[in-house]
């Protein structure tokens, strides 16, 4: 049967290795991305394009959505524990709690 500080051993000898094969996916990655940059400026170039004929600007990353990852500042906020909710989504525990016990959302609005 295996021993604790053998099995501690081989967990470490692991480790080392997934940190070793991480930074070798790393450098993969730019490798292949540096040759798609390259690809990319070669047939910009060859088609006699510019980025802006693209519609992209020079060194911006775009969004499919203009508003997909934004956060939206809290509607409604409870008193006693701090917890905001924006209105979005499901309502949460404590404002159907807030409800049910008589109040109203207009009691719970922020500011």
């Amino acid at each position: 049967m295996t021993t604790y500080q053998e099995l501690l051993a081989q967990k470490a000898a692991l480790d080392k290795q997934a940190s070793e094969l991480d930074r070798q996916l790393q450098d993969a990655r730019k490798a292949e991305r540096a040759g798609v940059i390259d690809h990319i400026k070669q047939l910009l170039a060859a088609n006699g394009l510019t980025v802006a004929d693209l519609g992209l600007k020079a060194g911006v990353a775009t969004r499919s959505s203009a508003a997909a990852g934004s956060k939206v500042a809290p509607k409604y906020r409870n008193v006693d524990t701090g917890e905001t909710w924006s209105g979005r989504g499901l309502q949460p525990k404590w404002i159907k709690a807030a409800l049910a016990a008589g109040k109203t959302l207009d009691q719970l609005k922020v500011g």
